[in-house]
Order: C-alpha cells, then structure tokens, then sequence
C-alpha cells in the first residue's frame, strides 16, 4: 500500500486547508485511515483517525476545528482543518491500516502564519 498525501501549504492565522490522502496498491478497502503531525523539535502527534464503518476519533488539540472523512470506494481520507493557529505548523502525515500493517505516507508541510 502506497500512501499519497496533498494538500499543504502556507495559510494565515484564522485560515483553512483541505488535506487529501490517497492510498493505491490494493483492490481492498482500506479499514482505518488518518493523520498525525509532528512539529518541528517536538514528538509526532495524533491528529484523527476513522474507519470504514464512519467511527471517528480526533485529537483532543484540534477537536472542535478539525474534521476528518474517508471516501471508502477510493481509499481516500481527508482532512479538514478551520481555524488555523500557529501552533498546527507541522509536517503532517497520513497513516492508514492493511491487513494488520501500518503504512504511512511521506507527508505534507502546512504552516500557520500569525
């Protein structure tokens, strides 16, 4: 499973993005797809994640602003982020679960500006 993300880019404060994750490589459905972010210096951080089945869980840090949704016939997660703070500056990475591997994708910068 290969895992392509888009989306990222330079906002300002207050603004929005659309991150889109597409995974290619297999026929089947993909059963969990999400994304985490890792700020520069700082851990990688759970961001949301959902299932096909529509269960949905997002970080406690962007709850509220972010939504997450996944077209399953085509193995495609988005992210939607609203109300953008400075502090979402982070490279942003999709995660999605095969048959019991973990695959992630290479990744998409968004930064905040105040």
């Amino acid at each position: 499973v290969q895992l392509q993300a888009s989306g990222g880019g330079l906002v300002q404060a207050g603004g929005c993005l659309k991150l889109s994750c597409a995974a290619s490589g297999t026929s089947e459905m993909i059963a969990l797809m999400g994304w985490y972010r890792q700020a520069p210096g700082k851990e990688r951080e759970f961001v949301a994640v959902t299932t096909s089945d529509g269960t949905m869980k997002i970080g406690d840090s962007v709850k509220g602003r972010f939504t997450i949704s996944k077209d399953n016939p085509k193995n495609t997660v988005f992210l939607q982020m609203n109300s953008l703070e400075p502090e979402d500056t982070a490279v942003y990475y999709c995660l999605a679960t095969h048959n019991g591997i973990y695959y992630w994708g290479q990744g998409t910068l968004v930064t905040v500006s105040s």
